[in-house]
């Protein structure tokens, strides 16, 4: 059979050899030096690498089972697989710098797109002006194509607003004590020039009864600015707990009862023997009972002087009035009292207070869930100011 084994050996690019082997090893046909490769147990090929005549022999043997069997083994060269492993080496390795260049000018500009905002927001937040906490600009907004950096300025947004009303809160509480205490600390050093400026010892004592109660009203009023001020702030941390309101009323009185007594005024009570309990703040609770108390004792001057504390239930809701006998207040002039530093003719009249007393109440009662009423007296004159608080039941009703 020689033509059909030299169509078997016939290759362009390459050379072939063959060689058949029987069951006993004995060389039967193709070329007799090409020795078989070894096949493990169980295989029935193995493919190897040969080295004939210098060259590189890529071999592979077969073992087939037959009547008898026999092992065909096959060996060419590889050359022309190596030349075109070269080839295709060499032009991937001229593609690939092409393709890199491709993709990281890509990737530059994606980048250079996405972080434009930011540079933008960079920008923008170094030009301005340290005292300037207002909202950053719209179009940076516009401009930002991903949503992480609108995010981002929604955030700065808010920190912003923060700042600004806690800088807000702070400069104003500074300006409030500034210009309360102003009035007050000028006549305290008035009136030390003028005592030091005498002998008699009893203009000395009438300076400084003077002094000391400007130094009171100067306390009253920073005690008050810092319990508006810790309202304002406490509103998300604030613990409400069920309480017996008819037993801190009663504990108040008690305390107020010796003042009372000495500037000559009828204080009396009403409803404190049934059992009102609210949900509340027993600090909030007494600072409302304290500044309603301390205003109708400053303004209850009637003939005879007289102050009424009632406690009562009313649907929902617990009711503490204070009311007194004093000159009272019209509808105008009471929506105008819950704002802080407002104050009626009266309390100009007679010097006292800030004008933070109410407004220090209705801060508290909005705390608790609650709300400040001012009405007047009928048949006048006088204020009747009340605070209604949410009822927790049971409550005994009257």
């Amino acid at each position: 059979m020689p033509r059909e084994v030299d169509l078997l050996r016939f290759d362009q690019s390459e050379t072939v050899w063959f060689a058949v082997y029987g069951p006993d090893g004995r060389f039967i046909a193709g070329d007799h030096d090409l020795a078989a490769g070894t096949v493990a147990p169980g295989s029935t090929h193995a493919f190897s690498q040969l080295a004939r005549d210098g060259l590189e022999l890529r071999r592979v043997s077969l073992r087939t089972a037959g009547t008898p069997p026999f092992t065909v083994v096959m060996a060419q060269t590889t050359a022309e697989r190596t030349h075109l492993l070269r080839r295709l080496l060499v032009y991937s390795g001229l593609a690939q710098p092409w393709l890199l260049v491709v993709l990281g000018s890509w990737l530059l500009r994606g980048i250079e797109r996405d972080l434009r905002p930011l540079t933008a927001l960079q920008d923008a937040v170094d030009r301005r002006d340290p005292a300037d906490l207002g909202p950053l600009p719209p179009s940076l907004a516009q401009q930002a194509g991903s949503s992480d950096v609108q995010r981002l300025g929604l955030a700065l947004d808010g920190l912003l607003a923060r700042v600004q009303h806690s800088l807000h809160a702070q400069r104003e509480f500074a300006g409030n004590v500034a210009y309360e205490l102003r009035t007050p600390l000028a006549g305290i050093r008035a009136q030390a020039a003028h005592a030091l400026a005498q002998d008699d010892p009893a203009v000395w004592r009438s300076e400084l009864e003077g002094i000391t109660a400007a130094e009171q009203r100067a306390s009253r009023t920073v005690d008050q600015l810092l319990a508006l001020a810790r309202a304002a702030e406490g509103g998300t941390a604030l613990a409400l707990q069920t309480m017996p309101l008819n037993t801190l009323v009663r504990d108040v009185l008690l305390r107020f009862l010796p003042r009372a007594d000495a500037m000559g005024l009828d204080l009396g009570a009403e409803g404190l023997e049934h059992t009102v309990e609210v949900r509340g703040n027993a600090a909030l609770l007494e600072g409302i009972l304290n500044n309603l108390l301390d205003n109708a004792l400053r303004y209850g001057r009637g003939h005879p002087p007289r102050i009424t504390v009632a406690l009562q239930v009313r649907g929902e809701h617990a009711v503490l009035s204070v009311a007194d006998n004093g000159p009272g207040v019209d509808g105008a002039l009471a929506a105008r009292l819950r704002q802080r530093w407002a104050q009626g003719e009266a309390g100009v009249y007679l010097g006292q207070g800030a004008g933070l007393g109410l407004s220090i109440v209705a801060r508290y009662a909005q705390l608790m869930g609650g709300r400040l009423v001012l009405d007047p007296v009928h048949p006048g004159p006088g204020l009747v100011a009340s605070i209604w608080l949410p009822a927790s039941a049971p409550t005994e009703s009257h």
